[in-house]
């Protein structure tokens, strides 16, 4: 520690500096004074871009960083999703796609700051906020409070989380300048200003006294008097067609000194099922950037470093079941895409947006030197047929190896700590029903969506805030069979404890039903290990109609290129090739018609075998369609005809 010895131990040591401490300390702080960040004490300004590395498969991690540092972007805002890495109650995963340290060690080998947002509540459109669905065993718990058994679950994580963080923070060395605390915190009910106190405490304990702490909220007066707290640095959202000067006097109100920061300002928008494809122009989005840097020079003339920005640079995709859905006076599920008409598009490649905005920030700032990577290989597969395996009722074995659950009344996937995927509810008629009866339930019971089988043989669909009953005819001791999709847990817009399954009972002609079989479905375990290929096919899966699975197989001419799957036909689903989840589909409903299959998912040299669990019905022809480029706008018309 300061000490060389020489010769061998026979001279004294000599005692000499170490070399750091001749070097001004690292620190990234606000000066009040002049309204602005200081790093290392010399006023700074960051233009930052966020992408979310559990929606970009980790071979494409480097690629679209890099994009993102020749853009002209000095840093990236980084969420890490607590229910991603802690998927049940003290079981941690950080390998693969989920090594967040290595995703932090590779921003600062190309040079990029990171603005780290841990939450534990990230919003981000992604299952239950980032939030665990297990939080929700304890059904009474209140979400995002001071809630004793919350806070004991949220301490656990960050005590593993965040000294992971803290030799990554700019004070010692790494290239975190600020972390944020929740998140838009003030448009949530509770308004628990010990909850945040509490946040605040365990921070400082775990990243030390020098570390930036702020918050993000909407420019609602309302919103930042619940989302703020002496001590966080309070900065807010906006997006396009927003007055930048009437938003950031907002900002004013609550911190009358420092950087002007807009933490989310947005380039795009998401997409939710059955609505049109969002998008934002490339003028609009550039036109408003500059407006905001030049009001970075208007505040502070002596450097360009009054305003802070951030977008959604890179959306990604929400493979598997990690979608959220937003609750506005209904449930909206998001779709798989999470593109989000962004400057990096799903795939990575830069659009005509990046070149925007890439021009406006070179009037601000140098660019980096070279060019712009370019665009990734696609490849269009072409046609691949596929053949019924089975019906999913004839494979509840393989799916649920432990057996049903029984009970008299439907019990949640949280009672029975299903997480996500699907739950099969299965019990008898009562008596003869010649004529047809109502089979139903009350509003809220069924979520998300209930696919409903008498005697194997498909009735329709059940949905959220949508058909909640269907009439059907029987016989006593007949089977009914109602299949329960979790769409995807609320991620914002309401209470987010959104529990999934049967919340009530079904009824017949108001009777409820009871005597209840409970299959917790583990589709995704029995494909990883690459199930239903080699097994034989099902003899007695006859019919389209009801959930079934598909299979097939292709090969790659030798390269393994990202590609784009559509469902020609199809119903409804879920995708998997080698075992890899890519996500819901559902072209009837829309907008998205195509999903990405990256090609790191895909073998070279031998097959790929594609899984499909299809929950509506199957084209006459099962094929699916590889294509070199995506479709996502297609809309459902009320005459249910899809529409480019």
């Amino acid at each position: 520690s300061g000490q060389l010895g020489f010769g061998g131990g026979l001279e004294p040591p000599i005692t000499i500096p170490l070399l750091q401490a001749s070097l001004p300390a690292r620190s990234f702080q606000l000066d009040l004074e002049e309204d602005c960040f200081l790093k290392d004490g010399i006023p700074f300004r960051y233009i930052s871009g966020s992408i979310h590395y559990a929606r970009v498969p980790r071979p494409a991690w480097r690629d679209r960083l890099l994009k993102m540092y020749m853009s002209g972007l000095t840093a990236v805002q980084v969420y890490v999703p607590w229910n991603y890495h802690e998927p049940l109650p003290g079981f941690y995963d950080f390998a693969g796609n989920r090594d967040v340290e290595a995703f932090l060690d590779m921003t600062a080998e190309l040079g990029l700051l990171v603005i780290l947002r841990p939450g534990p509540y990230i919003c981000a459109e992604w299952e239950m906020g980032g939030l665990p669905a297990w939080l929700l065993w304890k059904s009474d718990i209140v979400l995002r409070s001071s809630d004793p058994a919350y806070l004991a679950a949220v301490d656990s994580w960050l005590h593993v989380l965040l000294p992971k963080i803290k030799p990554r923070l700019y004070q010692y060395g790494g290239n975190i300048i600020s972390v944020q605390v929740e998140n838009e915190y003030g448009s949530y009910y509770a308004c628990d200003y010990g909850y945040l106190r509490h946040l605040l405490a365990s921070f400082r304990a775990l990243l030390g006294s020098e570390v930036l702490l702020f918050t993000t909220d909407d420019t609602r007066v309302e919103d930042l008097r619940c989302g703020t707290l002496q001590g966080l640095y309070a900065t807010i959202d906006f997006g396009p067609g927003s007055n930048v000067t009437e938003a950031f006097s907002v900002q004013r109100q609550v911190e009358p000194k420092g950087p002007l920061v807009n933490s989310e300002y947005y380039t795009g928008w998401l997409d939710y099922w059955g609505e049109a494809h969002a998008s934002t122009s490339s003028a609009r989005v550039a036109k408003e950037l500059e407006d905001m840097l030049q009001l970075g020079a208007n505040v502070n003339m002596q450097v360009l470093s009054g305003v802070s920005h951030r977008y959604m640079f890179h959306g990604g995709t929400n493979f598997a079941y990690w979608s959220g859905a937003d609750f506005k006076d209904q449930y909206k599920p998001v779709t798989t895409s999470y593109d989000y008409d962004a400057p990096l598009s799903e795939a990575g490649d830069p659009t005509e947006k990046l070149f925007a905005i890439r021009t406006v920030i070179s009037k601000f700032q140098p660019l980096p030197v070279g060019p712009m990577p370019s665009a990734s290989a696609k490849y269009a597969y072409g046609s691949v047929a596929l053949k019924k395996y089975a019906n999913l009722l004839d494979v509840l074995d393989v799916l649920c190896t432990s057996g049903p659950i029984h009970s008299q009344f439907p019990l949640t996937f949280e009672a029975i700590k299903q997480v996500h995927g699907f739950v099969m509810y299965r019990t008898q008629l009562p008596q003869d029903v010649p004529d047809p009866a109502m089979l139903g339930a009350p509003p809220h019971t069924i979520c998300d969506r209930g696919y409903v089988m008498l005697q194997k043989e498909y009735q329709g669909t059940l949905e959220r805030d949508g058909q909640t009953a269907l009439r059907v005819t029987g016989r006593a001791g007949d089977t009914l069979d109602v299949l329960l999709e979790n769409m995807g847990r609320i991620s914002f817009g309401a209470n987010i404890s959104d529990f999934k399954g049967l919340l009530g009972n079904l009824s017949l002609d108001s009777i409820p039903l009871s005597n209840w079989l409970i299959y917790p479905l583990a589709i995704d375990t029995a494909v990883h290990q690459g199930w239903p290929h080699g097994a034989l096919p099902k003899s007695s899966s006859r019919g389209r109609a009801g959930p079934a699975f598909y299979t097939g197989t292709f090969e790659t001419p030798g390269i393994a290129w990202d590609t784009f799957v559509k469902f020609p036909g199809w119903g409804k689903g879920q995708l998997w090739i080698n075992g890899f989840n890519l996500g819901r589909y559902w072209p009837c409903r829309g907008p998205q018609q195509t999903l990405f299959v990256p090609g790191s998912v895909l073998h070279v040299g031998h097959p790929n075998n594609i899984t499909v669990l299809e929950l509506e019905g199957a084209p006459p022809i099962p094929l699916l369609l590889f294509l070199d480029r995506p479709i996502f706008n297609r809309t459902l018309s009320h005459s249910t005809v899809a529409t480019e």
